[in-house]
């Protein structure tokens, strides 16, 4: 279950307007990102929010990305996961996030990533259950 995992908001977008306020644009863009990245897509879900954005998610064979529009503040903010079951998708995770980089050009952006599936070596507890915590705050 080892992979990336990318948390994303893009503010101050200057992309085309459309993505952020058009639900088929936006699974279109989504699409396009994972497909071209060589992720496989295996079910999607988008909705349009009447005067207002989108929001969306895909089902990837290498598990998921899940987006969400705010046209009247030009932002969106996004998670996409890739595990590496069979092979590293740290490349593909990285292409489809810039493919959504270059279509909504954001000004700003605040990214995060976490590594997941990632266990201290010799870590242990005395139930058997090794937890781990990770709480950030902006």
């Amino acid at each position: 279950m080892n992979g990336l995992h990318i948390l994303a908001e893009f503010h101050d977008c200057a992309g085309e307007r459309r993505l952020l306020l058009d639900a088929d644009a936006l699974a279109a863009l989504c699409r396009d990102a994972c497909s071209g990245a060589g992720l496989e897509v295996v079910a999607a879900a988008f909705h349009q929010f009447p005067g207002a954005g989108a929001t969306g998610a895909l089902v990837l064979a290498e598990s998921h990305l899940a987006i969400h529009t705010w046209p009247e503040l030009d932002a969106a903010s996004f998670d996409l996961y890739v595990c590496n079951h069979s092979r590293d998708n740290r490349a593909a995770a990285e292409a489809a996030y810039d493919s959504l980089r270059a279509a909504l050009r954001p000004r700003r952006i605040v990214r995060r990533e976490v590594m997941r599936g990632e266990i201290a070596p010799g870590a242990r507890a005395a139930d058997g259950v090794i937890e781990r915590r990770l709480t950030t705050i902006d």
